[in-house]
């Protein structure tokens, strides 16, 4: 447990909105931060209060408020009620206030919030005279008890949700707004009567109890399962805590000249400038992020409320000018009064992000190291998906609104749990609803895309795909939903749950069946086939064109590809490759070969030995000269042998059937029978421990010293053709500076006849990869004898952790992301704790031994954007992942470079 503040000192739990700024989001939260910003710039905020998340965390360690806090919520509410001139609740003229959760970082409708808490039924009628709207009043305290019901008191929210479907289908009418006050006190009635029966209590009448009640509530939602859930997939850490906004209602249900909206200054799907976003008439906010009901057009509203149409959009560039960035607007008008009620710097696709980044910069706002900061490696991952195929053949269901784009094909289903069920069978899926909500966050997570047949680019279902990155298209109205019959129907045509359907997020297209996809214009650019500046380049690839220019030229770590074979090294030059930092031999003897290296392991004596050795050295050179002239002028680092033993030997359950089969046939096989005792005698319970790397190459004699002659006749060979081979020799599994020695004494000799025998002076490195704890830790000893080191961190992962990785990611990793206990997996990203803290380690001792040691990694970490970070900052020269991330790393180490300096200046 964490240590309680202490409760004695003069440590500060609330902040008004005046006493706060954007710089305080640990503390504010991001919505209070933004909150008192916007008051601090003279905007028309609600006036309000901020409980720190330091309250939160406290309260989550204890299970109770710290004391401080309600004396000190006591008098910023008391100053609240003096400022507004009316008190929370008071029946003739009742102040109400939201209370709303607010994280450093953007959770959009994980956690809870609870709108007009102050109503009761002393104080409607209050409201109700005070507005000289019944209908308003009495629709302002159904939301209440139904918000405060599902979030404070854990009601089921069907049960309202039902309530309400009856209350229209009883008066005849399909929207909220066409009951009247007389329907709605009604339904206030049957709510209280659903909160009495299923919370066991009646819905509380004291508003102080709603306030004290709401904010413990919007504490506990930061551990509630759909705000870890999100955590966990947004990798945000679970320390953090929720701040609690306590703002005075204004109230955008007051009929046509009020409204609730979302604004973006910028759209976050293109990045395109200009009048973006939804407005709803006579409607709170959450009926917006909902999608329960269809918005306008932002636009729209210029002809409803022009003066305050006008004054948001001179809001609005103010906050991009203030922000310098795209930015997310909550308001509400209040009969013709404009409000802010939040900003942020906006969710926006992967796309967006690289054309607002350049837009800023063209218009002087942010220079280029901050343009290259504001986007990152998953994002360029994004946009390096494929597309669908234009001229392909197609049957459109429907079109909606493109809110986060991609190409999504998957089987229709139509509830978070079979998203998730039918995905961990292997399936992909497209999850189909009327509209999404926060209950729908793992059924999300599990679809390939989302289509909502209600919502606009601010619904939750928009936000949330947006975030994490998923084909999602939105109000796609033509598409009847029907969750209980699990199907949707579109005019004639009748989508079945299980039937295949496309998602366009890009166009908002909707289509029946599988459409065929190619590759991404971001693709073609870095294969070399689209050009950034031609006359039809795509905007888009303009964008990365110089983000990516940027990054190459600031840049410290040197990118290498992890390639077998010369088209893979070609692919990896063409995605701007500096060089192959992993040759995996093994993956040169597959197939017909697979055999050859089988007899070498199996043979019983030299001759034999010698024979097989002989067939494979043609090979291996043939190899290697295809590879170098690939790479020429570039360096390529070949990792010699090194498969767990089992990979190159028969199927020992396999084999053992075939022999007793064919001896109660009475059919001996002298072979198979031969063959059967060798695998006995070299079987392992655990082959990635066994029999491999270094180790094989020192019990089968003349393995390493064949491939060590193949790559250096390659090398001379190229050398001779007028060439530039550049080639690194790394020897795999070395746990002692001995096995090093014995391997790296054999190649010098074998180097050396080459030389003689073909008069070509040859310079090849040695080297070794680092994928034991042991060889980090006598890193200092091994650098003698070693001229580079790569960490293998696959291996080095495996080994420190214990894990067996085949098995441990299909047996418990899924439930230790689950509990928290692991925020990724280490093998996706590198565990800096423990496997970072050994090559951490290493890297100073063996720079220590040898200053100009050549340093690199070329296990998956190396085109992991976290991890190619922390490979910056402990001083690694380059990074080695697959082709395809290439890009990736390369934008990162432009990433980490910036970032590094401007520590540095700090």
């Amino acid at each position: 447990m964490r240590d309680l503040p202490d409760q004695t000192s003069d440590q500060k739990f609330v902040y008004a909105f005046t006493e706060g700024n954007k710089d305080l989001k640990d503390l504010l939260g991001g919505k209070g931060a933004n909150l008192a910003e916007m008051t601090n710039l003279g905007l028309p905020v609600p006036p309000g209060f901020t409980i720190t998340t330091e309250a939160c965390k406290a309260y989550l360690d204890s299970g109770d408020e710290p004391a401080a806090l309600r004396s000190e919520v006591s008098a910023h509410l008391d100053a609240l009620e003096q400022r507004m001139g009316k008190r929370l609740g008071e029946p003739g003229d009742p102040l109400l206030v939201s209370v709303r959760s607010g994280a450093k970082f953007s959770m959009p409708g994980m956690m809870d919030t609870v709108l007009n808490i102050g109503l009761s039924d002393a104080s409607v009628t209050g409201l109700a005279q005070q507005a000289g709207d019944e209908r308003f009043a009495w629709d302002s305290y159904r939301r209440l008890i139904q918000m405060f019901g599902r979030t404070v008191l854990g009601v089921d929210g069907e049960l309202f949700e039902e309530a309400l479907e009856e209350a229209k289908e009883s008066k005849g009418v399909t929207v909220d707004t066409d009951l009247d006050a007389a329907d709605l006190q009604r339904l206030v009635k049957r709510f209280k009567k659903i909160v009495k029966a299923e919370a066991g209590r009646d819905f509380p009448q004291d508003p102080r109890e709603q306030m004290d009640l709401a904010i413990k509530a919007v504490f506990a939602s930061w551990n509630g399962d759909r705000a870890r859930l999100y955590r966990r997939q947004e990798r945000i850490p679970n320390d953090l805590g929720t701040a609690v906004n306590v703002c005075s209602m204004v109230f955008g249900n007051l009929g046509p000249d009020s409204g609730t909206g979302v604004a973006f200054t910028r759209d976050p799907a293109s990045g395109q400038q200009g009048v973006y976003g939804d407005y709803l008439q006579n409607a709170q906010g959450e009926d917006v992020v909902a999608g329960i009901r269809n918005t306008v057009p932002l636009a729209e509203l210029e002809s409803i409320d022009k003066a305050s149409y006008d004054q948001l959009m001179q809001i609005m560039e103010v906050l991009e000018n203030h922000y310098l960035d795209l930015c997310d607007i909550e308001f509400t008008i209040e009969r013709g009064k404009l409000w802010m009620l939040q900003t942020r710097v906006g969710k926006r696709t992967a796309g967006a992000a690289f054309r607002i980044a350049t837009q800023l910069v063209d218009q002087g706002l942010i220079d280029e190291a901050e343009a290259l900061m504001r986007v990152n490696g998953a994002q360029l991952a994004q946009l390096m998906f494929p597309r669908f195929d234009e001229d392909a053949p197609v049957e459109l269901l429907g079109r909606g609104i493109a809110a986060s784009p991609g190409a999504a094909v998957g089987k229709a289903v139509f509830d978070s749990y079979t998203a998730v069920k039918w995905s961990r069978s292997g399936e992909k899926v497209i999850l189909i609803r009327r509209e999404t909500n926060p209950d729908d966050l793992d059924g999300m997570i599990a679809a390939e895309g989302i289509l909502t047949s209600r919502g606009g680019k601010t619904s939750h279902a928009a936000v949330v795909a947006r975030g994490m990155g998923k084909t999602c298209v939105c109000g796609a109205e033509d598409l009847e939903v029907d969750t209980k019959r699990r199907r949707m129907t579109v005019g004639g045509t009748v989508v079945e749950e299980g039937d295949l359907v496309s998602v366009d997020g890009s166009t908002g297209k909707v289509y029946l069946g599988e459409v065929p996809v190619v590759p991404s214009p971001v693709v073609e650019y870095f294969e070399g086939r689209m050009h950034a500046g031609a006359d039809d380049a795509d905007e888009l690839v303009a964008a990365v064109h110089r983000i990516m220019a940027y990054a190459d030229r600031v840049r410290r770590l040197r990118v290498r590809a992890n390639a077998d074979n010369a088209e893979d090294a070609l692919r990896a030059r063409r995605f701007g490759a500096q060089g192959i930092g992993l040759c995996r031999t093994e993956h040169m003897f597959l197939g017909e070969r697979r055999e050859m290296v089988e007899r070498l392991i199996l043979a019983d004596h030299d001759e034999e030995r010698a024979e097989a050795l002989e067939k494979l050295l043609p090979l291996q050179k043939k190899d290697f000269i295809e590879l170098f002239e690939a790479m020429d002028g570039l360096p390529v680092t070949v990792r010699l042998l090194d498969p767990p033993l089992h990979e190159f030997l028969p199927d020992i359950t396999e084999l053992s059937v075939r022999v007793a089969l064919a001896e109660a046939r009475k059919d001996h096989n002298e072979n198979d029978l031969r063959l059967l005792q060798a695998v006995h005698r070299l079987h392992e319970q655990n082959p990635m421990l066994g029999l491999r790397g270094v180790r094989l190459g020192l019990v089968i004699p003349g393995l390493f010293a064949m491939q060590v002659r193949a790559i250096a006749e390659a090398a001379a060979a190229r050398k001779d053709a007028k060439g530039d081979p550049r080639a690194e020799i790394m020897i795999p599994l070395v746990g002692t500076v001995q096995e090093l020695e014995i391997v790296r004494d054999e190649a010098e000799t074998v180097i050396a006849e080459v030389e003689a025998a073909t008069g070509t002076r040859l310079k090849l490195a040695l080297g070794t990869m680092i994928e034991l704890p042991r060889a980090a830790l006598t890193a200092a000893q091994i650098a003698e004898a070693a001229e580079f080191f790569s960490f293998g961190t696959n291996d080095l992962t495996q080994t420190v952790w214990g894990f067996s990785r085949d098995d441990v990611e299909a047996s418990f990793f899924t439930a230790y992301l689950e509990k928290g206990i692991f925020g990724v997996s280490p093998f996706e990203t590198i565990d800096q704790d423990g496997v970072g803290s050994l090559v951490r380690n290493a890297v100073a001792a063996g720079r220590a031994t040898r200053p100009g040691l050549k340093l690199g990694v070329c296990g998956e970490h190396g085109g992991d954007p976290e991890s190619v970070h922390f490979f910056h900052e402990v001083g690694l020269d380059y990074v080695s992942c697959s082709p395809f991330r290439i890009p990736v790393a390369r934008l990162e180490a432009g990433r980490a470079a910036v970032e590094s300096r401007g520590s540095d200046s700090r």
